[in-house]
């Protein structure tokens, strides 16, 4: 949904001088916490994990980010990068150089709207998953996944991801869905 709607933004930014494509291997890092922000990123295929590590040495999933997401946005303004970026699955992004971007933005106001636009669905999107993660059954997070993305339940290939969405096991979301079998086939 964010990808539609933020479609003239990312063609801004992908068009930027200095923007290239990059091609990233499975268990690579884009950039790890801490690292000076240079850049910032739209993936263009593929997914990729931001990460955060804990003191504790425990890692918070902050974002899966698949084709059209835009990458580290809240690290443009940063000096450094706050999680690492964690290429799950063979992935191509753009990186378009942060000075670019904030020269588009200074320069641009219209650009400034959609940018405005982009970050308020992204903190939409991180509060919904933050209220998701706080309900305490697999029943109430799936019910309110649903209802927020207005989606049937996906096909049986994807329920794995949507467990990772969810906060569940797999096995108990698949627990969940065996339950529900009389009401997908209504």
């Amino acid at each position: 949904m964010i990808a539609i709607m933020s479609y003239e933004l990312i063609q801004h930014l992908t068009t930027l001088p200095g923007s290239r494509l990059r091609q990233l291997l499975a268990g690579n890092f884009l950039f790890h916490q801490g690292d000076p922000v240079e850049s910032l990123f739209v993936v263009e295929q593929g997914m990729i994990r931001l990460l955060r590590q804990n003191v504790d040495g425990s890692l918070i999933k902050l974002q899966q980010a698949y084709a059209q997401h835009i990458l580290a946005e809240a690290s443009l303004f940063s000096h450094c990068y706050h999680c690492a970026a964690y290429v799950e699955q063979q992935t191509a992004v753009w990186a378009i150089p942060k000075q670019a971007v904030i020269h588009l933005l200074n320069t641009q106001p219209q650009m400034n709207v959609q940018w405005i636009k982009y970050l308020t669905q992204q903190v939409q999107q991180a509060r919904f998953r933050s209220e998701l993660l706080c309900l305490r059954t697999v029943a109430a997070r799936l019910d309110a996944w649903l209802n927020w993305y207005q989606l049937p339940i996906p096909n049986k290939g994807e329920w794995k991801g949507l467990a990772e969405q969810l906060g569940v096991s797999p096995e108990a979301l698949y627990r969940e869905l065996a339950k529900r079998q009389p009401k997908i086939s209504d």
